[in-house]
């Protein structure tokens, strides 16, 4: 489930018209949404609030396995459309199983004048978080420079960071401060990055090939674009594989501090959306990473309405380290037998927006998503299971994770999460 600035942060990229999903860091998202998905550990509650369109607030706390919390601050420049917990929808807190359309160019705001001459208005959003009671302090702040270009300002500041050298050795955060700058322009999209800390400047590049969505065709008869008769002796055109898309990508990256570089390449990413009924929306894709010898390889389709599934297999070309990794994602419907009405279907707006409605359905009848089920399992033996729903007004995260080899320690972490959020 989406923490509540994740939520804030991606209607603020919908507000201004930037597409996220294009970008060479999200081109496994498809089935990493089922395959590594977070289970919580121990208890954690969130509480936050929207008393306006432009400012959110926002506490947490964790109580098990140590007592600890954070208070955070989001503002932005323009107006956001956040929902309430009890009525969000459901599917976009939840990081889930998507096929994305073609890229287009993000597009600029409309040009605002006031007295005759031209405002020059940039979109930006602030953020930050002070973690209790370690005192670290997360700041991030993004902006529009351009149509095409989105600037972002990411920095840590820990205080344990300056205390000694072995707790940095042991992986403890650090103070950094972190600039990228993101070039969208639909077909391509390049990110530039450059960290304080390593001095450490990388590059990453996504292509989409093809033209774009095909234009569905007309369903009126009388339309003069019809499609043409067919001749008696023409027979029906067949074709094989997958329709859709194909993304490739790479990055490389080079630290000054380390003296060390790497890079990696997605050589292959079709989906696939619209296509035949015996064609499920599915995803592709293959990373291979030359510095480390890691190659991975990962299938995911929609198999029915409600159901998910998808395969990853994670090779090492030095070690031999193999994985297989499994995983399913079933979506859970509440059916109604009465209409709802009006309000209440703005409440509980989950239509499946993936792929079109094969069978409709009655109109006496509607079902609204009350949550979903997660499921992944692995050579290693960790099994993780994790269920996502909502009780009244409040959203719930109950997972667990066991380990299939251990006899004494089956059970490896079990956690509950608690979040609400209001805005007025």
């Amino acid at each position: 489930m989406h923490p509540f600035a994740t939520y804030v942060l991606r209607s603020y990229n919908r507000a201004t018209g930037w597409n996220e999903d294009n970008l060479y860091a999200n081109l496994t998202r498809s089935s990493n949404a089922i395959l590594d998905f977070n289970v919580p550990r121990g208890l954690h509650l969130s509480i936050s609030k929207s008393p306006n369109a432009l400012f959110s607030t926002s506490y947490s706390m964790t109580a098990m396995p140590s007592l600890s919390g954070s208070v955070g601050y989001i503002f932005t420049s323009c107006e956001l459309d956040v929902k309430s917990s009890g009525n969000v929808r459901f599917k976009d807190i939840i990081e889930r199983f998507k096929v994305y359309d073609q890229p287009r160019r993000p597009e600029g705001k409309e040009e605002e004048w006031l007295a005759g001459e031209r405002v020059e208005t940039r979109d930006y959003l602030l953020y930050g978080r002070l973690y209790l009671p370690t005192g670290r302090l997360d700041a991030l702040y993004s902006t529009r420079l351009s149509p095409t270009v989105q600037a972002l300002v990411a920095a840590i500041s820990d205080p344990r960071s300056s205390l000694t050298g072995e707790r940095r050795a042991r992986g403890d955060n650090v103070s950094n401060i972190m600039f990228n700058l993101q070039h969208d322009i639909g077909k391509w999209c390049s990110e530039y990055t450059w960290s304080a800390e390593d001095g450490m400047f990388g590059v990453r590049v996504l292509h989409n090939f093809g033209r774009g969505s095909p234009v569905e065709p007309s369903e009126d008869p009388s339309s003069s674009t019809g499609p043409r008769p067919k001749r008696v002796d023409e027979e029906d055109a067949t074709g094989g594989g997958l329709k859709g898309r194909v993304s490739a990508g790479a990055e490389f990256y080079v630290s000054a501090k380390e003296k060390s570089a790497g890079a990696s390449s997605s050589p292959l990413s079709p989906t696939s959306s619209r296509g035949p009924p015996s064609q499920p929306p599915t995803t592709i894709t293959a990373l291979f990473n030359p510095m480390i010898g890691h190659i991975s390889a990962a299938y995911a389709a929609k198999v029915s309405r409600d159901l998910s599934l998808c395969s990853r297999f994670d090779f090492n070309v030095y070690s031999y380290d193999s994985e297989w990794t499994m995983g399913a994602e079933w979506w859970m419907r509440r059916s109604l037998s009465q209409p709802v009405s009006q309000d209440h279907a703005i409440n509980y707006p989950e239509p499946d927006q993936d792929q079109p409605q094969q069978q409709s359905e009655p109109p006496t009848s509607t079902s609204d998503i009350r949550g979903v089920v997660k499921a992944r399992i692995s050579t290693n033996n960790t099994v993780s299971l994790l269920w996502e729903g909502r009780l009244k007004k409040m959203l719930v995260s109950l997972g667990v994770i066991s380990d299939l080899s251990s006899r004494s320690k089956p059970i490896k972490g079990i956690g509950l999460e608690l979040s609400y959020f209001s805005t007025g």
